[in-house]
């Protein structure tokens, strides 16, 4: 009898899976003729205010996802979706209700890289957008179509993917702001195949003037900058529209505020007694992500050596630069932020003193809600009875948007093996040993959050800053001493507040040396807070740059080297 019971639950499934309907997904050859390896995305929405590949987040108006991998695929050739492919936020096509949906399909095309170690790797390499799937030039998508949906109904939906996503024009110099690019020889060595490094630089007022004058070397590190951010010659117009409403900070016209807080910065740049420098922001997007988080990564190659010691000299090279590590300086917020601490940290001779705002997780005893030691899944909070989630995001007043398992079950629809090109598999990419299969070893499994504690354990001992300055400050701390400023609002979207608490009680408790520097938050401050208590978080943002230029001033005064020059660059 419990034979029979099985058979007719296998059957049953069985013809409710052939019940269930299918996307057949193809591309013609008048879009490439080329067979294509990537990540086929199915993307459905209940509306069309705009396109659904532009629907998809992490917050609780996204619309629907569900990604397959596919190699070798041939024009004319379909791949199919159905209720087998990981989706979010609906895990499978089954879970879909009937209805009308606006359906498009999207195509983000993979590279074949060959390693330095020997491994052979599919990854979307950036094509200028900043590892955007929705906006990589190349990748194909077809145009959204509405259809009657049902999950009971046998039935096949054909999907074609026609358009292009076109290429995108890249900046052009201006009097003040050039671009750069460098071949990289150590990156091209361990991705096998050419590797280029870019930098937006910010050339001083009177730059041109005074051929003889050398300049500190600001690295503004922060997400893929299409063009140097926050710098306008041109004041907004004066018809601009404000009716544009940021629900975050509660104000309209916002887009007005940025442009003219990018004009008030050029017209302090340009007056007479702020400080002459060379501000870069880096251009360092990975088949991973957007950003190398400018180190060293056993999955991702040297991007830290690269930029220290190919793409750094060069900027300094043509652009007049001291070249001295007393005469370099790192900030950023966010991405940036940690990567303002981390390259100071590990290139503790090279930078004279680094500014990190609201950083992503500086140790990872605070993995955001995660403590990637103690705790068995990241996803839930360690209990034999409740499955209680862990937030991912918040507002000022704490109010959860999303938790940990949204954010990463997104990711993983979008791109396996730390392939979405978003945050957990950037984190992920960077802070990982290398798999046997070349891809990123996961610090936990993306379906269910059960953390791999050997993986833990190598996060710890080569990128948890806070780990590596109790270890070694013996060593660092005399090289550190008075560079270390961390500033982050106490309600950051992303709970990066709490790797800061902890970092701010080792600090305050150093001694031979002090760490002579300064830690700060903003009271109800969200993500991007830059120190500064007397602006709301929306302007504050906005001013990196004159807010720390001026402090690296008063650094650069208390501590460069007798002889350094301190008059050349002071016209």
């Amino acid at each position: 009898m419990r034979y029979l019971y099985c058979f007719l639950f296998s059957l049953l499934t069985a013809l409710v899976a052939q019940a269930q309907p299918l996307f057949s997904v193809s591309f013609p050859a008048s879009a490439t003729s080329t067979a294509l390896d990537g990540r086929v995305l199915l993307l459905l929405a209940k509306d069309a205010k705009t396109e659904p590949r532009f629907q998809i987040s992490d917050e609780a108006d996204t619309q629907l996802v569900f990604g397959v991998d596919v190699d070798g695929l041939k024009p004319g050739q379909a791949a199919t979706v159905n209720s087998s492919a990981f989706g979010y936020p609906r895990k499978s096509l089954a879970d879909v209700p009937a209805g009308e949906y606006y359906v498009q399909a999207v195509l983000h095309r993979y590279e074949t890289f060959r390693l330095k170690t020997g491994h052979t790797v599919k990854l979307p390499m950036d094509r200028g957008e900043g590892q955007h799937w929705n906006l990589a030039p190349g990748n194909l998508y077809s145009k959204p179509v509405k259809i009657r949906y049902n999950p009971r109904t046998k039935q096949v939906i054909p999907v074609v993917m026609d358009q292009v996503i076109p290429p995108i024009e890249e900046p052009k110099d201006t009097k003040y702001i050039k671009h750069i690019k460098v071949l990289s020889k150590r990156l091209t060595e361990f991705w096998g195949r050419p590797m280029y490094l870019g930098a937006h630089v910010l050339l001083p007022y009177g730059f041109d003037e005074h051929p003889n004058a050398r300049f500190p070397l600001c690295v503004f590190h922060g997400h893929f900058p299409a063009d140097f951010d926050g710098f306008s010659e041109t004041p907004p117009p004066a018809d601009m529209d404000t009716s544009d409403y940021v629900p975050r900070f509660g104000i309209y016209g916002y887009k007005k505020r940025v442009t003219q807080e990018a004009h008030d910065f050029y017209k302090q740049w340009t007056s007479k007694d702020f400080p002459r420098m060379l501000i870069v922001e880096i251009q360092h997007p990975t088949p991973y992500y957007d950003d190398s988080y400018a180190v060293n990564s056993a999955s991702m190659g040297p991007w830290g050596d690269a930029i220290m010691y190919e793409l750094i000299p060069e900027i300094e090279r043509q652009f007049r630069g001291i070249g001295q590590g007393w005469a370099r300086f790192t900030y950023g917020g966010s991405t940036g932020g940690w990567e303002a601490l981390a390259v100071q940290v590990m290139y503790p001779d090279e930078f004279n003193g680094c500014f990190a705002a609201c950083p992503d997780p500086i140790t990872f005893q605070a993995y955001t809600v995660v403590d990637i030691y103690k705790d068995q899944n990241a996803y839930y909070l360690d209990s034999p009875h409740k499955r209680t989630p862990r937030p991912g995001k918040r507002d000022y007043l704490g109010h959860v948007k999303c938790t940990v398992e949204d954010m990463n079950h997104r990711e993983l629809a979008l791109g396996t093996n730390s392939r979405s090109g978003d945050q957990w598999d950037i984190w992920q990419a960077v802070f990982s040993p290398q798999g046997p299969d070349g891809y990123p070893k996961p610090i936990w499994d993306k379906r269910t959050g059960v953390i791999d504690k050997q993986v833990a354990a190598y996060w710890r001992e080569n990128y948890d800053l806070l780990h590596i300055l109790k270890r070694d400050w013996k060593t660092l701390g005399p090289k550190l001493a008075g560079k270390i400023r961390i500033y982050c609002g106490d309600m950051d979207n992303f709970y990066l507040n709490n790797a800061v608490y902890l970092m701010e009680d080792f600090l305050k408790q150093t001694r031979n040396p002090h760490y002579g520097g300064e830690v700060a938050y903003g009271d109800r401050a969200e993500h991007c807070w830059n120190g500064d208590p007397t602006q709301p978080n929306y302007i504050s943002r906005l001013r990196y740059n004159s807010m720390y230029v001026p402090k690296i001033l008063k650094r650069i005064e208390e501590s460069a080297p007798k002889g350094a020059d301190l008059t050349s660059w002071r016209y």
